[in-house]
């Protein structure tokens, strides 16, 4: 009886442990629905070229987020019409442009009382057939016939069109060819610095400025009125840096009987062509007040002024190039 009552208490016992595993950690498994394979028309990535989704309050993207850009409203299209669209605006821009003209006229007008652009655009107005003609002409003057300059309407040919009419490209540009030249015979005979090379041109220029200041108090002095400019004078007095050129050349070549040699053909070839283009400009010219003993004394003051031009002009070559050849 005992025995019998002691293994009842073992079913019982047996079966609650049974029945309280799940209270300690342990669950019955229970099989997982399987997942539907993807239809035909199922999509693996979803299209976002056209936009992106728009971030929800829980930090996740939802549809219709559009990441194109900005609308107008942020770029500010509609203000910056009305910007424009705004009489008082506009009004503004007009009196803006309008004082900008005016202030660029002024400066335009005060640059032509102290340098007419023109003027000066007409002296430069060469191409190449000109200079090479105009460089034969002046190592070469003696075979030129007709020194005549020739007129359109009152109006002088520029250079490219008359081979007479004086330019200032070629002065400038033998100006600045001595200048390299004289820098270059100084660095041979090792005698080259800043300073000197910087004398050399400052006294090239101031002759030049004496040179054309003297002829314009003549002119005024005697009265002699002609249609010579102050840039004429300048570009007659700048072609003898031409014969500088082949003078100096000619010494470093050929040493001091070359540059003596080159020195009597470029004053000779100088003077010739100065009194030929001058003679055209200040002889024929007349006196508005040539009257009674004046008028017949008067050609022979300009001949004199053609003529102390012309002599003036070797003595200003050998002074400026006779330092750069020993």
């Amino acid at each position: 009886m005992l025995l019998t009552c002691h293994c009842f208490y073992f079913k019982l016992t047996s079966a609650s442990v049974t029945m309280d595993l799940p209270q300690h950690g342990y669950r019955a498994t229970k099989p997982r629905a399987r997942a539907a394979p993807p239809t035909a028309d199922s999509v693996l990535f979803e299209d976002t070229s056209s936009g992106a989704p728009a971030m929800s309050s829980q930090g996740y993207y939802t549809p219709g987020y559009n990441m194109a850009g900005p609308s107008n409203d942020m770029q500010g299209g509609p203000a910056v019409n009305n910007l424009f669209a705004d009489p008082m605006a506009n009004a503004a821009m007009m009196y803006g442009s309008s004082l900008a003209n005016q202030g660029k006229d002024m400066v335009n007008k005060e640059i032509s009382r102290f340098m007419p652009v023109n003027k000066l655009k007409y002296f430069f107005a060469v191409d190449t057939r000109y200079v090479m003609k105009k460089l034969m002409i002046l190592m070469f003057p003696y075979t030129h016939q007709d020194w005549e300059v020739r007129y359109h309407r009152d109006t002088p040919l520029t250079p490219r069109q008359d081979v007479n009419a004086p330019d200032l490209y070629i002065p400038s540009m033998a100006f600045i060819t001595y200048i390299l030249l004289a820098g270059m015979a100084l660095g041979i005979q090792k005698r080259f610095s800043p300073e000197v090379l910087g004398l050399c041109a400052s006294t090239a220029l101031v002759w030049v400025i004496i040179e054309v200041l003297v002829m314009l108090l003549s002119l005024y002095l005697l009265t002699v009125h002609s249609d010579l400019s102050t840039f004429d004078l300048i570009a007659y007095s700048g072609y003898k840096y031409v014969g500088m050129i082949f003078t100096v050349l000619c010494g470093l070549l050929f040493g001091s009987d070359g540059y003596f040699v080159a020195l009597a053909w470029s004053s000779c070839a100088l003077m010739f062509f100065i009194v030929r283009s001058l003679k055209m400009k200040i002889l024929p010219s007349l006196s508005t007040d040539a009257m009674g003993t004046g008028s017949s004394a008067k050609p022979q003051f300009r001949l004199y002024i053609t003529v102390a031009t012309a002599v003036f002009q070797p003595i200003i070559i050998y002074w400026l190039t006779s330092h750069l050849v020993r």
